[in-house]
């Protein structure tokens, strides 16, 4: 049996240069792919599928038995948490997620008591995926960071800058700082059991970060992930941490030491000095631009050699600067795999 240790995904957030890099996509499982549409429908809803291991486990194998992925990403969806805290959490097609907005006095009622329960299905899901999943490919778990969850708990809903949220944060700092400590502790949890059922490493996904100040994203960023991370690592040590902080740009220089991650996200709008600084101090993820996915061709060959000639020579996992959209063409997939795997090394 494959050990963990021998993936490539693993050998990467272990520090290793793996040349060509190993591949994963943020969101390969989705609305691009046809046979995930086809499952979709299936569904009574975007949180059945969630919570129906059946179907979670068919549509994260999807991408892998077409493409061949590196690693598998469980199928959920960061807004499961506040799901679980019954914050009538519900999809609507053509406007996303909403929720009940919550009030500064509502956030003292939170009870966390079902979240074990609630999210069970999803552990039923990742125990089914280890099972099932080539013995090389990683399994990844996630979730949401508290920071990018709470914008959406406060505000109901997502918006351009998060301003509900960062409004709350002023006007009710003690309430604010209540639910996120809630969250990191709700989360980290929620991760721990992942990793229980099988996940080989987790994911963090704080997709809102890029929307605060200097002094507010090490408040309201990098605190909570730092908690979480302190979490794995007393409980569950040795499991790996990538974090992924989209939009905060010149502020990961130094997010690892500061969260104690393992593997930095990048986003497609990282510099190639900050880039090269950040993988300098150990592992990094990312970071061509998703719409080269949907333009093909030229537009995705180059993107693909500026992520190879910038961070090829250390310590990489292949991936997008965000999720894949539903308008790419999965033939666009392909062509990525087959470059990155027949490049040659520096």
């Amino acid at each position: 049996m494959t050990k963990s240790g021998d993936r490539k995904v693993m050998r990467v957030l272990a520090g290793e240069t793996v040349f060509p890099p190993p591949i994963w996509l943020m969101r390969q499982a989705g609305r691009y792919l046809p046979e995930y549409r086809a499952t979709r429908k299936t569904a009574k809803g975007f949180l059945d599928l969630c919570y129906t291991p059946d179907l979670a486990v068919e549509v994260t194998l999807q991408p892998i038995r077409r493409f061949g992925f590196d690693a598998a990403i469980l199928f959920s969806d960061i807004l499961v948490i506040p799901d679980a805290l019954d914050r009538n959490v519900r999809f609507v097609e053509g406007t996303g997620p909403l929720m009940d907005p919550i009030s500064p006095e509502a956030i003292a009622t939170l009870d966390a008591s079902n979240l074990h329960t609630h999210l069970a299905p999803v552990y039923e899901t990742v125990r089914r995926l280890r099972a099932e999943l080539p013995a090389e490919t990683t399994l990844l778990g996630f979730c949401g960071a508290p920071w990018t969850v709470a914008t959406y708990m406060i505000a109901g809903k997502g918006t351009p800058d998060q301003a509900p949220a960062r409004l709350f944060a002023m006007q009710h700092p003690e309430e604010f700082t209540t639910l996120l400590r809630l969250l990191s502790d709700l989360s980290a949890d929620y991760l721990i059991a992942q990793i229980d059922a099988g996940a080989d490493a987790v994911q963090i996904f704080d997709s809102w970060a890029g929307v605060l100040s200097e002094r507010d994203f090490a408040r309201y960023s990098i605190a909570p992930v730092k908690h979480m991370v302190d979490r794995i690592r007393r409980e569950r040590p040795g499991v790996p941490v990538i974090g992924f902080a989209k939009g905060a740009g010149a502020l990961l220089e130094n997010y690892r030491a500061a969260t104690g991650i393992d593997c930095v996200g990048l986003d497609w709008t990282v510099p190639k000095n900050l880039a090269r600084q950040i993988q300098a101090q150990g592992a990094v993820q990312g970071n061509l631009d998703p719409l080269r996915m949907v333009a093909g061709g030229t537009a995705l060959d180059e993107g693909i050699d500026e992520v190879l000639e910038t961070l090829g020579n250390g310590p990489l996992i292949f991936n997008l600067g965000h999720g894949i959209t539903p308008q790419a063409d999965p033939g666009n997939v392909t062509r990525l795999i087959e470059r990155v795997r027949g490049a040659n090394a520096k």
